[in-house]
């Protein structure tokens, strides 16, 4: 059986691990001197209790290492088998890198095809999802590859962040940008496409940024069939609102809402909440 592989930077239903047999290698997260194994030593209410507590520091990601992954494919796997490895998008994060060293380091003991998503988040679990589906109809890696391909860059993230001060703190917009966002108290829209995270508009209201987020969604795909899904940091009200108008909207042939990984809601704050568009054609 092929075995499917993707990191903490990819947002994956507990269920869907389960039942799409997904293994998720974590993300490192800092507070300061101390590091904590994502999902292992810090789950979500553990995370933004920690993040309310104004005494730590800002927290931070680095990506598991080569020798963490490793020692991830020898823990779950058996010798020979092969294993494809989706990862969040290379343009942002050394994970990639980390897995292709990793593959590199046990070849000859495992087949480990990895694969550069240019994306995150639940189009990344989405990813996953199909690849397993693909792989359960009798489909070959090397198919399942060339669909991934395929469909790399119709994976639409969309997400309204609630401040830029984790983006500016993360490196993602500069301190000036960020600045004359919080004076004006403007939401940000940001969209994940080519591998990069790009601000492209802020409107004053969150209202108006959740319409905004919707319309967005709307001019890119049109009637196109999608998977359809929302994620949010701590917002869950929002997320439940976004995806109940989004099912007004689109031509959607499944639904889901998830938590933002800790990964992500470091990078972009609590209170983002986005939509997630990918191909069901």
């Amino acid at each position: 059986m092929l075995r499917i592989v993707t990191d903490g930077a990819a947002d994956i239903l507990p269920a869907w691990e389960k039942e799409f047999d997904i293994h998720v290698i974590p993300i490192n997260v800092h507070f300061g001197e101390k590091t904590y194994i994502q999902n292992v030593e810090l789950n979500f209410d553990q995370f933004y209790k920690m993040v309310d507590e104004k005494s730590n520091p800002f927290p931070k990601t680095s990506q598991p290492s080569p020798h963490q992954f490793v020692e991830f494919y020898k823990n779950n796997f058996e010798t020979g088998d092969t294993i494809l490895s989706i990862h969040i998008t290379s343009k942002l994060s050394g994970t990639y890198a980390s897995a292709v060293s990793a593959a590199e380091e046990l070849k000859g003991t495992y087949n480990i095809v990895t694969f550069d998503s240019l994306g995150g988040s639940l189009g990344t679990g989405f990813m996953c999802r199909a690849a397993r589906i693909m792989e359960r109809e009798g489909k070959s890696v090397d198919e399942i590859i060339r669909y991934l391909e395929s469909i790399r860059d119709q994976v639409h993230v969309i997400l309204t962040l609630d401040t830029l001060e984790y983006a500016r703190r993360s490196g993602r917009v500069g301190t000036l940008s960020a600045a004359m966002a919080s004076i004006l108290n403007v939401k940000p829209i940001a969209l994940l496409q080519n591998g990069l995270v790009n601000m492209v508009e802020k409107v004053r209201t969150r209202k108006t940024a959740l319409e905004r987020v919707l319309s967005l969604g709307k001019e890119t795909v049109g009637d196109k069939p999608v998977h359809l899904g929302v994620v949010h940091a701590r917002d869950i009200e929002s997320a439940r609102a976004l995806l109940e108008e989004a099912k007004k909207h689109f031509n959607f042939k499944s639904e889901v809402m998830t938590d933002l990984s800790i990964s992500l809601a470091i990078n972009f704050g609590p209170g983002t909440v986005g939509l997630v568009l990918f191909p069901a054609e």
